[in-house]
């Protein structure tokens, strides 16, 4: 991809940690940097930042709640007014709640954000995306591969999905199931079968390619460590990447050249990887993109 003043990307969850360093990245790269966020006052750091940094780039910053079916579409739908042509798409934008909790559309957070939220910005981008011959990267996380905390002992324990809930999506990560880490595993399984499904109805125009960043010091981080390793915080967090180390990974997958025509992907920092076999079940692709699909109200239209 060749740098370009007028080029657009969008990335979520922007205004600090890792999505701060994929934005300032991108930037950097001379890119028109556009940014979601429910209090623009947050994006005045990464504002100043691309200032003194990266003079080719600039940033807009649209406010909006991506929580929300109704703050995503509005979101989307200020980004098709102001721009014809995405280039980059960086769902980045993710959560870990310690407690159950719906949105006001009845869906359990981690579902909304950790997954609806970048599904919903594709599928409502998509003239947007083919205009710009777009790289979508979703941000994942490998705790859909395996959702034990401490991995000292037996085999992994991959992410799972009741094929039978995918037809509502609010009977995802119910109550009386609800353990916090496997709901935020759960909705990062959905993101990347969801975009393998992506991968072949945007073929052509729109590569989808999910990305696992390894473990990075951010403030989600603080959610994940295992109690027991609590007390040990800090010493954890000196092991672990910086925001702008793992922000490469997602960069090299918007940007590198050698990967244009590379889509329906999940990697592991910069390495391929498979996926548990659920990921890749054709019959469970359709039936969950056919329920996010009607959560935006586009049955219809396909």
């Amino acid at each position: 991809m060749n740098d370009s003043a007028r080029r657009v990307a969008v990335v979520t969850g922007a205004t600090r940690g890792m999505g701060s360093a994929i934005a300032l990245g991108l930037a950097q790269r001379g890119m028109h940097v556009v940014t979601i966020a429910r209090n623009p006052q947050g994006a005045a750091a990464l504002r100043d930042q691309v200032g003194r940094t990266a003079p080719r780039g600039t940033v807009e910053v649209i406010t909006g709640e991506l929580s929300t079916r109704r703050g995503i579409i509005a979101a989307a739908s200020t980004i098709a007014e102001r721009h014809q042509a995405v280039s980059v798409l960086i769902n980045n934008a993710g959560a870990h709640f310690p407690d159950h909790e719906l949105t006001a559309d009845g869906v359990e957070r981690h579902i909304a954000i950790d997954y609806l939220a970048g599904f919903g910005l594709t599928v409502l981008l998509e003239p947007q995306l083919r205009a710009g011959h777009a790289r979508v990267v979703n941000v994942a996380s490998d705790t859909l591969r395996d959702t034990r905390r401490l991995k000292l002992v037996g085999p992994p324990k991959p992410a799972t999905v009741d094929p039978e809930d995918l037809d509502d999506l609010t009977r995802l990560n119910p109550v009386d199931r609800f353990v916090p880490f496997e709901a935020y595993a759960r909705a990062k399984l959905l993101t990347v079968t969801a975009g393998y499904d992506l991968a072949r109805s945007l073929a052509g125009d729109v590569t989808v390619n999910a990305v696992h960043p390894g473990i990075v010091a951010t403030d989600i981080i603080d959610d994940l460590i295992p109690a027991v390793l609590r007390p040990f915080g800090g010493l954890v967090r000196r092991t672990m990447l910086t925001p702008e180390q793992g922000a490469s990974a997602s960069l090299r997958l918007a940007t590198d050249p050698a990967l244009d025509d590379v889509t329906g992907r999940y990697f592991v920092r910069h390495e391929e990887t498979p996926t548990p076999a659920t990921t890749n079940d054709r019959a469970v692709q359709r039936r969950l993109r056919a329920a996010s699909d009607q959560f935006f109200g586009l049955t219809a239209a396909r």
